[in-house]
């Protein structure tokens, strides 16, 4: 009789269980739904923002504090020390995807949002305000410390982003929300050429006085960026812990479907109490899933991909001013600081205007439609092929018509986002299990990350043989090889369009068998009962 009622409990939950998550599924998109997005994409802009900002900001920092320097090139960063600034955000934010990923699996993705914008916020007031130490760590050495602690809440915010957002989605529009969070990068790049040239257009006069009047411009530029944080903090502290995680790991289902009714009709119940049962995942047992090879091959598929496309994705994205002055489109740094500055910034915003913005928007409207396997393997394609084209007819392309490179190198920016530098981002938030979510798609991001520091450091050592920037074209090529091994590792993949979170994590087959090992048990029982 007790095994009946055990039996019948466990039936119970699981119908529970199984409702709350169909009604999450099915849910019809709404206030709430929009709401997460803005809010799990301010990390994302900040991001995107940082990224391109600090090319420009770089640029006006060797007119400041290389103007005259001897020993070194006018008006310029030295290499050691732009690689060093530029890499240390990179460092910081692998370790914020792997630390905040583990975090957010066993402390709940509700306690840990909010956390990692902090850090941002922080982070980026005290890199605007970066001076020289008496002790001796020079501006630079300052701007690194804290770009490390920027990179840290930046990192953190890939894996929870992704799996707040995947984890509230419904299974129709998951893809796009989660493309639509991801694209917040598209806006934060133009907000960064455009707060640039806004500022510079201000202190035109002032820095063609004085050029170190841009010590005010790259200060400004940086601390901006604080501003979107500032305003969405209140909005991540408050989200609620998704449904999946409090059924799968809290193992309360009472409370998952009160979330479940705030989230698709807008009103909650009252809760006598909080049930703290806790079904975390251990070491042992992350071990023990990934060491089957259709699960690890899921994870490799994942973290190689995302590693090959960030090789290219930050080769070339933090490095864009360099690439730009190399086609001989922004002017020379050395004789006119200013007119080189905004060429470099409309430069950019060109770029983002006419490839990277529209490339989001393009996975964001499709991704539900074409699938997100076909977008990544669609997108590697191009990039190899236009990464070739452009190293190997580098000369010919930039002799003949420096508009054509510009248009070429906006194609391959569409493809990037059109492609699997958002993919990259979705995939991971689908394919695994609740208790491991957010921790694997930090080892993925990390992964990418990695990806990104490698091309930073290998993008300097390399761009100057033979002569000053005479190595891009190999590095363009290098490049393409690596989108190549990106593609190959998408066939890993499966695809994860129209089908529910559960079903991707291969939870509703065992679901299913466990209830028919149930029903069986139940019948046996009550046969003995009778006998």
């Amino acid at each position: 009789m007790i095994q009946n009622e055990t039996v019948g409990s466990d039936k119970i939950l699981k119908e529970k269980r199984a409702e709350a998550l169909h009604k999450l599924d099915n849910a019809k998109f709404g206030w709430f739904h929009i709401k997460a997005c803005l809010v799990s994409g301010i990390g994302f802009f900040t991001d995107a923002y940082d990224l391109f900002i600090i090319n420009l900001a770089m640029l006006m920092m060797g007119c400041v504090y290389f103007k005259d320097a001897p020993g070194h090139e006018k008006n310029r960063v030295p290499v050691y020390i732009d690689t060093l600034v530029k890499a240390s955000g990179q460092i910081g934010t692998l370790i914020g995807q792997l630390l905040f990923g583990i975090l957010a699996d066993h402390l709940g993705r509700k306690r840990m949002y909010g956390v990692e914008l902090m850090i941002i916020i922080v982070s980026t007031c005290a890199s605007a305000l970066s001076a020289s130490t008496v002790s001796g760590l020079s501006v630079f050495a300052v701007l690194a410390i804290w770009r490390i602690f920027l990179g840290l809440g930046i990192g953190g915010d890939y894996p929870l982003s992704a799996t707040i957002t995947s984890e509230f989605a419904s299974t129709k529009r998951r893809g796009a929300m989660m493309a639509a969070v991801f694209a917040m990068q598209g806006f934060g790049i133009l907000a960064a050429s455009l707060v640039a040239i806004a500022l510079l257009a201000c202190f035109k006069n002032a820095v063609n006085a004085n050029q170190d009047n841009l010590d005010y411009v790259w200060r400004l530029c940086i601390g901006f960026g604080a501003i979107p944080g500032l305003i969405s903090i209140y909005f991540r502290m408050t989200i609620p812990e998704t449904p999946r995680y409090t059924i799968d790991v809290d193992d309360d289902i009472e409370r998952a479907i009160n979330d479940v009714d705030e989230i698709t009709e807008g009103h909650k119940h009252k809760l006598e109490n909080h049930h703290e049962a806790g079904n975390k995942a251990s070491f042992k047992d992350f071990c023990r899933h990934f060491s089957q090879w259709k699960n690890l091959k899921i994870l490799l598929g994942t973290s190689v991909s995302w590693f090959a496309l960030d090789v290219g994705f930050y080769g070339i994205n933090l490095n864009t001013g360099i690439i730009i002055e190399a086609i001989g489109f922004s002017g020379n740094i050395e004789t006119d600081p200013w007119n080189c500055l905004f060429k470099d910034a409309i430069g950019n915003l060109i770029i983002a205007l006419m490839g990277l913005v529209p490339g989001y928007w393009f996975t964001v409207f499709l991704v539900d439609k074409m699938g997100r396997k076909t977008i990544q393997i669609i997108g590697f394609v191009a990039l190899t092929v236009l990464l070739l084209v452009l190293g190997i007819a580098y000369n010919q392309i930039k002799n003949f018509s420096i508009a054509l490179f510009i248009v070429i190198f906006t194609l391959m920016q569409f493809f990037q986002n059109f492609g699997p530098n958002t993919t990259t981002f979705i995939i991971p938030g689908e394919v695994f299990p609740t208790r491991y979510r957010s921790t694997a798609h930090g080892i993925s991001a990390a992964a990418g990350k990695l990806g990104a520091i490698v091309s930073q450091v290998g993008f300097f050592q390399l761009k100057d043989i033979g002569g000053k920037n005479k190595s891009i074209p190999t590095i363009l090529i290098i490049f393409g090889g690596f989108m190549f091994i990106g593609l190959l590792f998408t066939l890993l993949l499966p695809e994860t369009k129209g089908k529910s979170l559960e079903e991707l994590a291969g939870e509703v087959e065992t679901q299913k068998e466990n209830e028919d090992n149930s029903n069986g048990r139940e019948v046996y029982e009550n046969k003995i009962e009778s006998f």
